[in-house]
């Protein structure tokens, strides 16, 4: 690969990254508000208390700031694999495009026709038609995310195609394969109740500054019953969906699993690791300690990764270069099979513009019989396998570590607000406020290790990245990766200033 190619693939990843980073700033708080801002709009309908509508009006309001930011960087997300990652798009473009179109014409029309209603027909329909929009609302949001991270799902798990050599694209053979694979439920579920924690450590935390200022008491107050009691459900869900999340990486992904977890020599009753510090530079053949120190929980990786405490869960090392005691084969007997498939895919288009039809039988049957490792022809080298280890690792044991400390924060503010003495917490209330950005940073880091830890794959075993971008140059990427900073900066500060505007100014009394 030249120098230029490299710097194009390098250019049209970090853009890539770029916006999906932005995006996912906007879309876990509008996720997370329309379910709480329908809770709270049913406990109105249920009671009839004016106040919960007040309550309800008041986080619908950042509910639409948030929403019209966020539909908009999504919006040019999805261009971009046209744009920038056409090879990508042209090999898997009739599967990965159908649960996007969905998505598009299910999901997002049904969230953007009843947000009108949702927001200008409160004096015009009844209660429970207008909670029904909000509901119906919330609805959409869910099926928005669920066809979006199928698409993401299919990806990580390609399951419900088959490769056609004579297009040379992948073609589905099986729709409901693909829809509710297990990797693309687990992702769905992790990823949602991610953002609904999100959205939860907000509700808390901008009604603690209302405590704090001694404004909207009562408000304040319910908001924040509603919200820590949303946010803790939602974090157990994430518990248990980060569970089942790692069976699935563990079956399907063993290689990011290995560098989640630093795992760089397999071993049976294999830990998680608590904390640690890596060391620096250490090539993945090198056998010996590669920690400056690390404190473990023996067993715990097995149990998560096998559902047994004594299982062998291989390392990164076992994973490259193989263990043949464990029946794991090295990568570059896969790298051979892959080269295998490529140049039988060769014959077989040669052998067809001739008319050949025997050696058309043969090259395809030997394709048939390697195509799952195709991608493989396309690496250097073995190690071409390991994604960034200190990157996947520390951003996962952050995530973690993040996750349990919001549920001591919730937990903790549910016994004060219990104790009704929650208001005279200043301390308390000041580290719900401070949490705020701390919900994102867990959020985004965990799509950092989903995505940066399935490298070098744009489609698992398939594809690799280096060879699904477009062939354009680089100056151009460059150039639009700018631009889009500039703009995605401008939209976030904007968004940032109206929130706090509007949180300032408080609800109407």
């Amino acid at each position: 690969m030249s120098i230029s190619d490299i710097s194009l693939v390098d250019w049209s990843r970090a853009q890539f990254a770029l916006t999906s980073i932005y995006h996912w700033l906007f879309v876990p708080l509008t996720l997370g508000l329309s379910f709480i801002m329908a809770i709270m709009e049913s406990i109105y309908v249920k009671t009839g208390n004016e106040e919960w509508r007040k309550i309800t009006k008041f986080w619908m309001k950042l509910f639409g700031i948030n929403f019209a930011i966020g539909a908009a960087t999504g919006i040019i997300l999805e261009f971009e694999f046209g744009t920038n990652w056409s090879n990508y798009s042209w090999i898997v473009g009739d599967l990965f495009g159908a649960p996007l179109a969905i998505e598009g014409i299910l999901a997002f029309f049904l969230e953007s026709t009843f947000i009108v209603l949702m927001f200008f027909g409160w004096n015009k329909v009844g209660k429970k038609t207008h909670l029904l929009s909000t509901w119906l609302v919330t609805i959409g949001s869910v099926l928005s995310s669920w066809w979006i991270l199928v698409a993401n799902a299919w990806m990580n798990d390609p399951v419900g195609m088959t490769f056609n050599p004579d297009t040379a694209r992948c073609e589905m053979v099986n729709f409901w394969e693909v829809a509710f694979s297990p990797f693309a439920i687990h992702k769905f579920w992790h990823t949602i109740t991610s953002a609904y924690v999100v959205a939860a450590l907000f509700v808390v935390g901008v009604s603690s500054w209302y405590l704090i200022k001694k404004r909207h008491e009562s408000f304040a107050k319910k908001s924040i019953l509603v919200g820590a009691i949303f946010g803790f459900v939602a974090t157990m869900l994430v518990t248990v969906s980060g569970d089942t999340s790692t069976y699935q990486i563990a079956q399907k992904q063993p290689v990011k699993l290995a560098a989640m977890e630093g795992l760089f020599i397999g071993r049976t009753r294999a830990p998680i690791i608590a904390l640690a510090i890596l060391r620096p530079d250490i090539p993945i053949s090198d056998t010996v300690n590669h920690f400056i120190f690390k404190m473990e929980m023996p067993g715990m990786l097995s149990k998560l990764g096998y559902r047994d405490k004594n299982a062998f869960v291989p390392g990164i090392y076992d994973l490259v270069y193989g263990n043949q005691y464990q029946g794991i084969e090295p990568v570059f007997k896969r790298m051979e099979r892959g080269t295998i498939a490529m140049i039988a895919l060769n014959k077989y288009k040669e052998a067809k513009e001739d008319n050949d039809t025997i050696e058309m039988r043969v090259s395809l049957s030997e394709f048939r019989t390697n195509y799952k490792d195709l991608g493989y022809a396309y690496l250097d080298k073995p190690e071409d396998v390991v994604p960034n280890i200190p990157i996947t690792f520390y951003s996962f044991h952050l995530m973690v570590g993040l996750g349990f400390y919001f549920v001591i924060l919730l937990l903790v503010i549910l016994f004060f607000l219990w104790r009704k003495t929650l208001i005279k917490r200043k301390l308390i209330l000041w580290l719900a406020v401070l949490t705020i950005p701390l919900g994102y940073v867990a959020t985004e880091l965990g799509w950092i290790v989903a995505e940066v830890g399935r490298q070098p794959w744009a489609i698992q075993d398939l594809l690799p990245v280096s060879k699904a971008t477009s062939h354009i140059s680089t100056s151009s990427v460059q150039i639009t990766f700018i631009l889009f900073a500039i703009l995605f900066t401008v939209l976030l500060l904007a968004d940032i200033r109206i929130l706090l505007k509007q949180i300032k100014n408080g609800p109407k009394e």
